[in-house]
């Protein structure tokens, strides 16, 4: 069994995005593993392993639009099973 069973992978469109401010947030708020958040101050892409997508998907909204969004359950791909 995966420690964190979410691969959370979006885009977020905005004004003034910080790769670093994203990346610290996350990091303090939501646990997980597997963090990239790299990009422009236009758009940034995330990639991140979590138990709780959703909290992902609400903070990158408060951010600017998010789009290309693919949650996938890693257990079921390890057993075989699509995402």
């Amino acid at each position: 069994m995966l420690e964190y069973k979410f691969d959370v992978q979006l885009l977020i469109a905005g004004e003034n995005l910080s790769e670093d401010d994203i990346n610290d947030y996350i990091r303090a708020h939501i646990e997980g593993d597997s963090l990239l958040a790299v990009g422009n101050e236009d758009l940034i892409k995330i990639h991140f392993h979590t138990n709780v997508p959703w909290k992902v998907l609400e903070y990158c909204a408060s951010l600017g639009e998010i789009h290309d969004i693919v949650v996938e359950n890693m257990e079921r791909q390890a057993g075989g099973l699509s995402g």
